[in-house]
């Protein structure tokens, strides 16, 4: 419990699913962490609870990632803590073939808001209160290198997006030390893609080792790129997926 050891790290839609896994290996490895959340509020203040009877501080806010105005808040709360890490893990999954007119527009635009613009907007908020040798690292999708099934190219293209952003970051705050990364799960088994779900067995033929991952492995991943041990890698995409992607 010293890897992260006097840090505070900053995570986005922690409550839950892949974001929990993040922000429990963190309180793990001794970081305090802040986290948000949307609608979760008991499973917020539940993990909240867990997280400090380790030794370390926590705090869950509500606010939504999509929105520009609750992030900049958000993040002003957290300014007396500093921020050592950001990981950027809220997101929206929303599909739709292109040539479907019953497609929800509204719903897609706000997928973009959060996956990709509400990414931006908290990079840009945290910066001034990172200091250098910080790290900042998002949380993507093998679905933005393949398509195996019809209708996700409005998802695919936002963690692309996310993909393409975290290499020019990368250059951007060399200078200052800090790296720029980003973990794309493959089948990771939370309640919103559960391992015994209707399609998993299906979806397992292209994964290599043959079963889901667990939320623990991408907070493991997380914790090694905040680290000290990973202090010359930035600019990467790390496919943290089972060999789905081979």
């Amino acid at each position: 419990m010293s890897k992260l050891k006097n840090k505070t790290a900053f995570v986005t839609g922690g409550s839950r699913g892949i974001g929990e896994g993040i922000v429990r290996q963190l309180a793990l490895e001794g970081a305090n962490v802040i986290f948000t959340y949307v609608s979760s509020r008991q499973k917020a203040e539940d993990l909240v609870a867990e997280i400090e009877a380790l030794g370390v501080k926590s705090m869950a806010i509500k606010a939504d990632a999509g929105n520009p105005e609750e992030i900049s808040s958000v993040i002003q709360q957290a300014s007396d803590w500093g921020i050592d890490i950001l990981v950027n893990n809220a997101g929206l999954f929303v599909t739709g073939e292109i040539d479907n007119k019953q497609n929800d527009l509204s719903a897609l635009q706000k997928q973009w808001e959060v996956n990709v613009h509400g990414v931006v907007s908290t990079v840009r908020n945290v910066l001034p209160l990172m200091k250098n040798g910080g790290r900042i690292i998002s949380i993507g999708s093998t679905g933005a290198t393949r398509s195996p099934y019809p209708g996700i190219g409005d998802y695919a293209a936002t963690k692309a997006a996310l993909a393409a952003y975290t290499r020019s970051w990368a250059r951007d705050l060399g200078s200052r030390n800090i790296t720029v990364n980003i973990i794309q799960p493959g089948l990771i088994n939370t309640d919103m893609n559960p391992s015994d779900g209707p399609f998993s067995a299906q979806m397992l033929q292209s994964v290599a080792l043959g079963h889901y991952g667990e939320p623990k492995d991408i907070g493991m991943a997380v914790a090694f790129l905040a680290s000290d041990e990973a202090r010359y890698i930035t600019g990467t995409t790390l496919n943290v997926d089972g060999g789905q992607t081979t």
